[in-house]
């Protein structure tokens, strides 16, 4: 095969966001025709794959990414977490900052974003930690993240809470003059205290200590008034409750600046399957109630919630394979997010592949402040456009095996469940990162 570089692909019959076949050619780095199906012309230096039937989606950005490194290789490193983000559609990541050490200065930041870099599976955009630590007791170094060549621009102490309401502040008012956003993982800690999993019928059954909704609601709420406040932004991770959904969209008609996220498995998955005491299903927060998953569905559908984030939280399996108490909170999600989306949402009628393409890609893009610059994600498949592309097979069925994903750890919650769709093809500006359902290692391909 050719250098990177000079390779040119013609996605022959491909359907964006769903709609009508056309030939999607990219060439050096970006979208250069966009012609009617069968058109573009091919020759020997030219790579023909046949798109027929398949959607075509921009990259898909994941705005909420656990790739453990520092500290934690042998539950993920940079690279075989970007390999599996790849292998799931995905062209762009957002390293979270609870790492070994902390990713709370400038110089961790970089070194994650560089180890990203020479990887060459996706674009790795690190989080900068909100407090030293994670402590929650003083502000990391969030300018100086934000000046570095990693370019910080979301902020979150995610797996833990920025419970101090005037340290939230204090990291509201900072992040304004980089239009920075603060990423809250909403826990208030007094009232989950030894939590196991969601407060109600389940867990009063099982004995478990529970995990109450209004634990989530009530930091949402006093966040967004916080934001309204200094005029910030907020984003708030990993919504799951019912009421959460509510206090968002009120804070919205309000006109506050704030937007939400839901991640694959809070669609789908409840609390109900925590009866088996199987610790795969042990994440934070906590699989809600089926009226929950059907609120942040609802939610998703009309745009209360503005994003799919994986929260993808990989694991050793001496951190998840004991007892419930024991194990570690958190659920695998790159490689099948975009199918739980079909599953959920577009199977469903709920919403189209455009939105998809909004929820999973420009609207993460958008909130990451990545959407512009020489490596800009989350733009529309059109001519002149960087040929980061997702080719998927909505027709397709599979079995999720978590002994045969890509990513170092098997801990899914959706071992042995059949999902829709396969992702066949990605691009990372016109880069093949995956082919056939495989990927493509970026060091045989000149990157």
């Amino acid at each position: 095969m050719t250098s990177a570089e000079t390779t040119t692909y013609v996605l022959r019959g491909a359907r964006p966001l769903g709609g009508d076949p056309v030939d999607l050619v990219l060439a050096d780095g970006v979208v250069a025709r966009v012609l009617p199906a069968g058109a573009a012309p091919a020759d020997d230096a030219t790579v023909v794959v046949d798109a027929t039937g398949l959607v075509a989606l921009p990259g898909l950005v994941d705005l909420h990414t656990h790739l453990r490194e520092p500290g934690r290789e042998d539950a993920e490193t940079i690279t075989s977490g970007t390999r599996a983000a790849a292998a799931g559609g995905f062209t762009a990541v957002h390293a979270m900052a609870n790492t070994t050490p902390v990713a709370d200065t400038a110089g961790v930041v970089e070194q994650v974003w560089r180890i990203g870099r020479d990887a060459g599976w996706v674009d790795v955009h690190p989080v900068g930690a909100v407090s030293v630590g994670l402590a929650g007791a003083q502000l990391a170094e969030l300018g100086a993240m934000a000046d570095s060549a990693a370019r910080v621009r979301v902020f979150s102490d995610d797996g833990k809470c920025v419970a101090d309401p005037i340290l939230m502040r204090r990291a509201l008012e900072y992040v304004k003059a980089f239009d920075g956003v603060v990423a809250q993982h909403a826990q208030e800690p007094r009232l989950t205290e030894g939590a196991q999993m969601n407060e109600g019928v389940v867990s009063a059954e099982l004995g478990l200590a529970g995990w109450p909704a209004v634990a989530e609601e009530a930091i949402i709420a006093r966040d967004v008034l916080l934001a309204e406040h200094v005029g910030s932004r907020l984003h708030v991770c990993h919504l799951s409750t019912a009421g959460s959904v509510e206090i968002v969209r009120w804070a919205k008609a309000r006109g506050i600046d704030v937007t939400a996220e839901v991640t694959p498995h809070h669609l789908v998955l409840t609390d109900d399957l925590a009866r088996g005491y199987d610790p795969t299903f042990k994440v934070n927060p906590p699989l809600r109630t089926a009226a929950d998953v059907e609120a942040v569905r609802a939610g998703l559908a009309d745009g209360t919630i503005d994003i799919v984030a994986t929260d993808h939280a990989p694991h050793t399996r001496e951190d998840k394979d004991c007892e419930w108490a024991a194990a570690a909170f958190g659920m695998t999600g790159l490689e099948t997010a975009l199918s739980v989306v079909q599953d959920t949402m577009v199977d469903t009628g709920r919403i189209t592949w455009a939105d998809v393409a909004r929820v999973l890609s420009a609207a993460p893009a958008r909130i990451g402040r990545i959407e512009t610059g020489p490596s800009a994600q989350g733009r529309p498949l059109a001519e002149g456009e960087p040929a980061n592309v997702t080719l998927v097979d909505p027709a397709a069925r599979r079995v999720v095996d978590g002994a045969e994903q890509v990513t170092g750890s098997d801990n899914t919650p959706f071992q042995g469940r059949e999902l829709p769709g396969r992702v066949v093809a990605t691009f990372l500006r016109g880069r093949a990162t995956v082919l056939d359902g495989e990927p493509v290692d970026p060091a045989e391909v000149g990157a």
